[in-house]
């Protein structure tokens, strides 16, 4: 009787070390949960909203050119390719353009001017931010500090030197020109941009951002490079 009772309690005793054992381990390694607050979940779910806007408007874009251009073709083969050119061209970056935008100038903070400290060109990476958070608001067309932004533009650090389509970034005030589809998007650019966490990282490196009211005409000069295509062949 005595052996059976100390077998059985063995066998409790085991049993019970092993589920606190699991239990302790569940407790060590908790889930992995999203710690994002609701404000960053509604921005990311704009951010997606934005992107899928995007995207459609491009297909349609992109089907009622198709139309067009077949459309062109039956009348004049001629007219129909010029008229292309000129579009891709436009859509290139190749050609100024005017529209409805704002005027957006980065600055060195003058407090940080009076305490001697030392002000570094803006970093590529607030740059890229800035052009980001533009397009994602809204912008069209950009340019920075008279260089027009197109998609095989790069901005990056060379030898301490911040540059962008390979012209320096290094004096100040910096200009921003931004154009939007209409006075409308302008507005809600402006009111977006205003607000955009970016604004604070640009004062940590001890600059502003002065961001000027949306005007009816703004002028962005033309991409005056030769555009590289890469991984691309003419089909016969």
């Amino acid at each position: 009787m005595g052996t059976k009772f100390k077998l059985s309690m063995t066998v409790i005793s085991i049993i019970i070390g092993f589920m606190l054992a699991i239990q302790f381990q569940t407790i060590k390694k908790p889930k992995v949960r999203d710690t994002r607050d609701m404000w960053e979940l509604r921005e990311d779910l704009l951010k997606e909203q934005d992107l899928q806007s995007k995207l459609l408007k491009e297909i349609s874009s992109n089907e009622e050119r198709i139309e067009k251009y077949e459309a062109k073709v039956k009348d004049s083969k001629e007219q129909a390719l010029k008229d292309t050119l000129d579009e891709l061209k436009k859509e290139a970056g190749q050609t100024e353009v005017n529209g409805p935008g704002i005027v957006i100038k980065i600055d060195v903070l003058k407090e940080a001017l009076l305490l001697g400290e030392k002000v570094k060109d803006v970093s590529p990476v607030l740059l890229k931010r800035l052009v980001n958070d533009l397009n994602m608001y809204g912008a069209k067309q950009i340019s920075i500090d008279g260089e027009r932004v197109i998609n095989t533009t790069v901005i990056r650090d060379i030898n301490g030197d911040t540059k962008i389509n390979g012209h320096s970034i290094n004096q100040y005030p910096l200009e921003v020109r931004v154009i939007a589809e209409n006075s409308e998007s302008a507005d809600k650019l402006y009111n977006r941009i205003q607000v955009s966490p970016v604004i604070d990282e640009f004062f940590v490196d001890n600059l502003k951002i002065m961001i000027g009211k949306p005007e009816e005409s703004i002028s962005i000069p033309a991409y005056d490079e030769s555009i590289r295509i890469r991984y691309m062949k003419p089909v016969k």
